[in-house]
């Protein structure tokens, strides 16, 4: 990528309703081309996790699940619908917490209130869990679009997750596919000539959080948002998202010493 490169667009891509069982890469592709646009190389393509997973059979009927005695005393706890606390504890890792309307919980290795479990742009009395693969699902929808657009482009599953002591949700990366998520700027120097000791960009995280602004958290029927001339590198494979162990975690360490 050139080093003068400053340039960054992004389309939205409205679609159908994403059904069980669609063919989401197909959809978006179709979507893209009436909308008058097509993939180029170096292109990125991010993509809400909930049509992801409802195309995958994700989405569950609360009526169908039986809480535990477990999943009955933390609903009480915290304020929860008690089938849901079932399949967030059938989702997560642990829970280590929450608060009314919510469980704080390690699921996939990062903090996720309830799992990860949405009922938002759900039918009534449904609920849609993760991907169970979002990494596998973006390598997927990839290999899809490259096949069918001869040209080469990432991928990235994002979700919107709050930050410790900031109100509002920001987007994060939970799947990817032919980029480099996060990039190690150690080595390199600031402004001032100083080495930067433990800086790692968040590429991935970022761009999704540029792509919710386009796509909302309603109805606003913008699942994908196709972004071009961003500042990513574009590999042949998949790299796994890095994430910290526990004890490596400023937040979730300091909250278990508490």
């Amino acid at each position: 990528m050139p080093a003068d490169h400053l340039s960054l667009q992004m389309f939205g891509i409205r679609t159908p309703l994403i059904m069980p069982g669609d063919n989401i890469a197909q959809i978006i592709m179709d979507s893209l081309e009436k909308q008058g646009l097509q993939f180029r190389d170096d292109d990125i393509l991010v993509i809400a996790e909930s049509p992801v997973a409802t195309s995958e059979h994700r989405l569950v009927s609360l009526s169908d699940v039986k809480p535990s005695e477990r999943a009955l005393e933390l609903a009480a706890k915290y304020q929860l619908d008690p089938q849901e606390m079932e399949l967030i504890l059938q989702e997560c890792d642990e829970v280590f917490g929450g608060v009314p309307g919510a469980a704080l919980t390690i699921t996939k290795g990062t903090l996720a209130p309830n799992a990860g479990i949405d009922g938002s742009n759900a039918p009534e009395g449904y609920v849609v869990l993760l991907p169970a693969n979002a990494q596998e699902s973006a390598a997927r929808i990839r290999k899809y679009i490259q096949g069918r657009c001869n040209c080469h482009i990432g991928v990235i599953i994002g979700d919107s997750r709050t930050q410790p002591l900031r109100l509002g949700c920001v987007g994060i990366a939970i799947g990817t596919s032919g980029i480099v998520p996060v990039e190690d700027a150690r080595g390199t120097f600031d402004l001032f000539g100083k080495e930067l000791k433990i800086t790692r960009k968040a590429v991935a995280d970022n761009l999704v959080s540029a792509a919710q602004l386009l796509m909302g958290e309603a109805g606003e029927s913008v699942p994908a948002v196709l972004v071009r001339g961003a500042p990513v590198k574009v590999i042949e494979g998949d790299m796994e998202m890095p994430l910290f162990t526990r004890d490596e975690c400023m937040y979730y360490s300091n909250i278990r010493k508490a």
